[in-house]
């Protein structure tokens, strides 16, 4: 495939001699990757199903920028926000991973405006007097809850082209040493860190169809960075990788058959196709290929061509079972390489979704993924949460989906969970409240008498909670008289043969809520106790006077009502009488 990247070479600064170090190191055996390697899409594969969809918030994406060292560069981008349900956030990034957020401060500066009646965001980024070290490809990343858009672009930062200038540019001003960039720097080190660039904006503008070379991306990286790469390429065994290229025997030897032979090791993605191939001296001489020691024999998913001197083999198709090691014998000559599929990026098929709920309930986050077994990142509040929090945390899997599980919710597990995949991330929050107890049936006052049952009852909303008696503010303890019981939301205290002693404030207190439900029990004495107390029966009627003040007309026909207040301890027996008759 043509290589997009080329012309930017030619902008490197300085002179010819230290670009020339890179060449110098490589060997007449070797030729660069891309003459080796050559991936095509299986036919009835769409491209565009690798790419994840991303909504379209972008109305003025950042562009590309070309500025000399020293000056500013200023960076603009649009966000549309009238469909969104939240404002939109943005971050900057230079190449896959470093947020630039982080770096704000004299260099780095963030700028947001907002015109509120269209809800049009503008955003910028200002990188105050660029050094040669800010060249290379960036991206801007928008996110509103569910949706998000990302638009890549690169800055170019060449020597100003006078030679006060280009001495300048190499060296810090006094100013500029409270940046992470401060001190003096090294003409030769900055000119080759300049090609480096290059190269590295040369591969990031190259085609989605071509994979970049996991292998080689992970012999220039830090053994801490193995991690990170492996999981944004798709890498399922990383250990299994790095331990079989550790096997991979470099021959020095010259082959008097082989002209050239297999590149140490090949990378393709699942689904495509991949051709390999070696030069031979002699055209008639024959040649046979092993996977994993075993002879592979030519069929619709192993083709084998003889294009002159070259025996390429192709493999369509390719899925995780063609990761092995690969072998081709030539008269009595070996040369062996190392293929790895690599899974394809993994999208958020189903996103999460915002919860709330109570202290103490179950939670169950559920995502969605294309793929099933992918490999995907759980965040709190930008912080991974790792399988050490088990106590806390549970992960389970089920075909795509997967989910995060917290048996007994509290108040600081609120907050925003994130999952983040090789191919997409989606996010939502979860907010814990403490509960709210309602009561149904509050407690009544009770009259009782001697050795007769005292019933407190009470109802509220929740029949999981539960709570304490007291008396007279006494926590009460279960005895034979005493019983309490708890049956779904309903709570009773119950007391056989009340004597005068229970006669008490009785209060029932829920457990973790901050209310309190109060009665009385009064006690009545009995018959015989009260008879020293008693007060005669006492009809109130008015007779005095000329007329009785209690004598009613009625017209024949229609109701009569007679009320006639009567008072006495006990409670009098009152009989009617007609004249001299009872009634």
């Amino acid at each position: 495939m043509p290589e997009p990247a080329k012309p930017a070479i030619k902008k490197g600064p300085g002179p010819a001699k230290p670009a020339a170090k890179p060449a110098e190191k490589e060997t007449p055996k070797e030729e660069p990757k891309e003459a080796h390697v050559e991936e095509l899409p299986p036919d009835d594969t769409n491209p565009e199903e690798r790419t994840p969809e991303l909504t379209g918030l972008f109305i003025n994406p950042p562009e590309n920028v070309s500025v000399e060292a020293g000056k500013d560069i200023i960076l603009k981008a649009t966000v549309d926000a009238s469909q969104l349900a939240a404002k939109p956030t943005i971050k900057w990034f230079k190449g896959k991973w470093l947020e630039l957020g982080s770096k704000s401060g004299v260099r780095f500066q963030f700028k947001e405006t907002v015109e509120k009646e269209k809800k049009i965001y503008h955003f910028e980024l200002k990188i105050v007097k660029a050094v040669i070290a800010d060249a290379g490809g960036y991206r801007c990343e928008v996110v509103s809850k569910d949706k998000c858009d990302s638009a890549s672009f690169n800055i170019d930062v060449e020597a100003a082209r006078d030679e006060d200038n280009i001495l300048q540019s190499f060296k810090r001003t006094g100013e500029q040493k409270k940046d992470d960039n401060a001190g003096e720097l090294d003409f030769s080190a900055l000119l080759k860190k300049r090609i480096f660039r290059v190269e590295e904006k040369k591969k990031e503008e190259e085609p989605e169809g071509i994979p970049p070379d996991v292998w080689e991306i992970l012999k220039k990286a830090k053994p801490s960075e193995y991690e990170k790469i492996a999981f944004q390429y798709g890498v399922t065994d990383l250990r299994g990788m790095l331990k079989r290229l550790k096997k991979v025997k470099v021959e020095i030897k010259k082959s008097e058959v082989i002209t050239k032979k297999l590149d140490p090791c090949y990378s393709v993605d699942k689904g495509h196709r991949i051709k390999m191939h070696v030069e031979v001296s002699n055209p008639d001489v024959p040649i046979k290929w092993f996977k994993n020691g075993q002879e592979i024999r030519p069929s619709a998913k192993y083709i084998f061509e003889n294009v002159g001197l070259k025996r390429v083999i192709s493999i369509n198709k390719c899925t995780l079972a063609d990761d092995a090691q690969y072998e081709c014998l030539i008269g009595d000559e070996k040369c062996s390489t190392e293929l790895f599929v690599k899974e394809p990026p993994v999208t958020i098929v189903k996103p999460l979704e915002d919860q709330q709920l109570f202290v103490g309930d179950k939670v169950e986050m559920e995502v969605e993924v294309s793929e099933e077994g992918a490999v995907v990142m759980w965040m709190k509040d930008g912080v991974e949460l790792t399988r050490e929090e088990t106590f806390k945390f549970r992960f389970k899997k089920d075909g795509k989906k997967h989910l995060l599980i917290i048996n007994e919710a509290t108040k600081e597990d609120s907050g925003r969970y994130q999952v983040m995949t090789n191919g997409g991330k989606c996010e939502a929050d979860l907010i814990i409240e403490e509960k709210q107890l309602e009561v149904i049936q509050g407690i009544a006052d009770l009259t009782v008498k001697a050795t007769d049952q005292a019933v407190f009852k009470c109802e509220v909303s929740d029949e999981k909670v539960t709570g304490k008696w007291y008396k007279n503010g006494v926590e009460i303890r279960p005895s034979k008289r005493i019983t309490m019981t708890h049956k779904g939301r309903i709570h009773k205290l119950v007391i056989d043969d009340v004597k005068p002693e229970d006669e008490a404030d009785y209060t029932f207190i829920p457990n973790g809520f901050a209310l309190t439900l109060s009665a009385k029990l009064n006690f009545l004495e009995s018959h015989m106790q009260s008879m020293f107390f008693s007060e005669p029966p006492k009809i109130h009627l008015d007779c005095s006077g000329g007329e009785h003040v209690n004598t009613l007309i009625v017209v024949a026909g229609n109701k009569l009502r007679f009320d006639v207040p009567i008072t006495g301890e006990p409670a009098p027996t009152v009989t009617w009488y007609r004249g001299t008759q009872a009634s």
